[in-house]
């Protein structure tokens, strides 16, 4: 599809209502998809997707919800065949660099690293607890675990958190790491990293002190601190080999995390979504810079964030993603993305921010939105891989409403805040579908 005509569809996103109605003939677009669709029985059944896949630098995978088994399971599935199958290094997944790296550890088994994945896990401490420090997550680090077993320890693959948060934890990883390498350097960044101190800890607070002129501004402190790790690399990487570039990520947290909630105090616009999204891009580099010339890497997100933006009504806020991000930096050609959804079911979500986790019935899908077109099919599970074929189809090309669960839901406010219209086969390269779901499996009450 030429450039033009990709211009004039993303055009067309700020015209169509949020209703995200169907102006083609409903059974149209079924029929169309029903003759696409793919069963999704067993992990054979993604034979062709994996090959497809396995081909790219970079595959992306979904949620709908951070609460649903079969997203993890799935997820699951595709990754173990894309490490053993296909050679891929490495899987980053939406969670806090600091805190996860001990499960890297683990999968790669490193000397002092935790006796199990569950150990590991049930060591979180930041809500939301569930969307990690869960049974489906202590499956596939413990498959992880026993795949790099047999692998030399430069090949084995790897589990990282890509995200902003738990900056506080990165500081401290940061001093000690220095504290055991270089006491001077340790000193040194002590004295930047104390610009935070009067905030116990709280980021927030931080950033509404400074948005209120009463506080000092600590961003040059954090580049400070990243800037002695980069002059200093060769130096500290001798010292603490593999080590050095956990360190060096944490003071890359700490620095954008201080941007990230700055930002989202003081601005009412899409800059603090879009340094958190940038974070993240930079983060699977990094990594991919790491692993080597040849690295590839799997990613695990929320379809917010794997999604192409520019195909939703989010380019209308100027909010990218790293899908987008992904797809303009290693090409079309060297990404795929996988968009995860279901019709109904339950999940695990709070009622608010730091709420109590609760099973939560997730009603049936809003009427025109792509989930009530998937499920006429009468299917109960299936996954489509997008062509140029399905790139023209002008019904199945029409802008819908496609349902996103965060951490904090409510079920009877569905139908109004939960859907993002999207042009679903620009969105993604392929979507599994779910007709009903369960919750996941928590490790914690």
């Amino acid at each position: 599809m030429n450039k033009q005509v990709i211009c004039s569809i993303i055009f067309s996103l700020l015209l169509f209502s949020p209703a995200g109605s169907i102006g083609y003939a409903a059974d149209d677009v079924v029929s169309w998809i029903s003759s696409r669709a793919r069963p999704l029985n067993s992990g054979g059944d993604l034979d062709t997707m994996i090959e497809i896949a396995g081909e790219r630098r970079l595959v992306l995978t979904g949620e709908a919800s951070h609460g649903t088994r079969e997203y993890y399971a799935w997820r699951d599935t595709i990754s173990r065949r894309l490490l053993e199958d296909h050679g891929f290094n490495f899987i980053a997944v939406e969670g806090d660099w600091a805190s996860l790296y001990e499960l890297n550890r683990y999968v790669k088994g490193k000397p002092g690293a935790a006796a199990s994945a569950r150990e590991v896990l049930e060591q979180l401490d930041r809500w939301p607890l569930w969307m990690w420090g869960n049974e489906e997550i202590v499956a596939l680090a413990e498959w992880m675990r026993s795949y790099n077993e047999d692998l030399p320890e430069k090949e084995r693959a790897g589990f990282y958190g890509m995200d902003v948060y738990d900056e506080f934890r990165s500081k401290e990883a940061v001093l000690a790491f220095l504290e055991t390498h270089d006491r001077d350097l340790y000193d040194q960044a002590r004295n930047y990293y104390n610009c935070f101190s009067p905030y116990g800890g709280d980021s927030w607070e931080y950033a509404q002190s400074v948005a209120r002129g009463i506080g000092d501004e600590c961003s040059s402190h954090t580049e400070a601190v990243y800037s002695l790790f980069e002059q200093h690399r060769r130096h500290l990487k001798d010292l603490a080999g593999e080590e050095y570039y956990y360190a060096l990520q944490n003071t890359r947290v700490v620095k954008n995390a201080e941007k990230f909630y700055r930002k989202s105090v003081a601005h009412q616009d899409a800059s603090a979504w879009n340094s958190r999204a940038r974070h993240m891009n930079t983060t699977v580099n990094f990594l991919l810079d790491i692993y080597g010339e040849d690295a590839r890497g799997i990613v695990w997100a929320h379809n917010t964030h794997i999604g192409d933006a520019r195909f939703t009504e989010m380019q209308q806020f100027n909010q990218e993603n790293i899908g987008q991000l992904a797809r303009v930096e290693h090409g079309p050609e060297e990404v795929f993305l996988v968009g995860f959804s279901t019709y109904q079911g339950e999940v695990k979500a709070g009622a608010q921010w730091e709420g109590a986790m609760q099973r939560m019935e997730v009603p049936p899908a809003r009427s025109g939105s792509i989930e009530a077109v998937f499920e006429s099919t009468g299917l109960d599970a299936f996954h489509l891989l997008f062509d140029d074929g399905d790139r023209t189809h002008d019904g199945f090309m029409e802008p819908r409403g496609n349902r996103a669960i965060g951490v904090v839901y409510n079920p009877r406010n569905d139908h109004q805040q939960n859907y993002v219209n999207t042009i679903v086969p620009l969105r993604y390269d392929a979507v599994l579908f779910f007709r009903e779901t369960e919750v996941l499996t928590p490790l914690f009450r």
